[in-house]
């Protein structure tokens, strides 16, 4: 029985370097396929879902969502009978960058591509594929532990100085104890409302603003939800999607449809919140 040709996609913001990639790849992985090549973080995501290739090389700086964030976005909506594609991450040398990836066993590529690394990844690439069989179509829609172990190391990377939320390499001097928000500002036309945190049930990011909703009303705020993270106890605030942040005490029940997505119930407000696969771990049975 003949095996189907590896397929590939790449997602890189700057043309020459697109390039050169596929260049290299051509000479290292002949049988290789590159089914598309796009430049930003969205098209990558909505190009793998609809392509589903083997193997994803994705630029770890790219315009809209990084190459994390859009491999977070891919593996939250892939579907769970279908193996995930291998991650090969591409960045210019950055010390923090390597040592995140080394530490979570993730191939990378350094630029400009050097072709020996590149042989190596290759070889790499192609024995996990060699070893991946088809997972079964799961009884109770739950991720396969390929997938699982894929969404462990997406969170890890997701902490990483450099890589996750903040983009940027530790301070040289020890970071201060972040202060924990107690109220909220929220300007609204000539007044400002004098929210405290105590009363959020969630925030939720919406454009340009971060929804700060409790039992009772809605607020708008600026402040990025990235940095309210860092602000807010996290043992008192889960977040449960990219763009989602929850009380834990608000949280009533957690569902699980017929497709094995999670939506989240929650005390004093009528929504129902989706669960990121990536953060699924934190509503296991106690």
């Amino acid at each position: 029985m003949t095996l189907p040709a590896p397929r590939a996609l790449i997602a890189e913001d700057e043309p020459l370097l697109a390039a050169a990639l596929r260049q290299e790849l051509a000479r290292a992985w002949p049988s290789l396929e590159i089914v598309a090549t796009v430049g930003d973080g969205l098209s990558a995501v909505q190009q793998a879902l609809a392509l589903q290739p083997d193997v994803l090389f994705f630029d770890i700086r790219m315009p809209g969502l990084s190459g994390l964030d859009a491999a977070v976005e891919l593996a939250d909506a892939w579907p769970a009978d279908t193996p995930f594609p291998a991650l090969v991450f591409a960045t210019a040398y950055d010390q923090y960058a390597v040592q995140a990836f080394d530490a979570q066993a993730v191939d990378y590529l350094l630029k400009p591509i050097d072709a020996r690394r590149l042989a190596r990844t290759v070889a790499k690439v192609q024995d996990l594929l060699a070893q991946r069989q088809p997972a079964p179509a799961p009884a109770a829609a739950v991720a396969p532990p390929a997938l699982e172990a894929t969404m462990a190391q997406l969170r890890a990377l997701l902490q990483a100085p450099g890589l996750g939320a903040s983009a940027a390499p530790p301070p040289l001097q020890p970071a201060q104890p972040a202060t924990r928000l107690s109220v909220i500002q929220a300007s609204h036309g000539t007044q400002i409302h004098m929210v405290p945190v105590a009363e959020v049930v969630y925030f939720e990011a919406a454009d340009k603003y971060v929804r700060v909703l409790t039992t009772e009303r809605e607020y708008l705020i600026r402040t990025a939800l990235k940095e309210l993270i860092e602000q807010l106890d996290p043992q008192e605030f889960w977040q449960v999607h990219r763009s989602t942040l929850v009380r834990a005490t608000a949280i009533a029940t957690v569902t699980r449809d017929e497709a094995g997505k999670q939506h989240l119930s929650l005390r004093g407000r009528p929504e129902r919140l989706p669960v990121s696969r990536l953060y699924a771990h934190l509503f296991k049975a106690m």
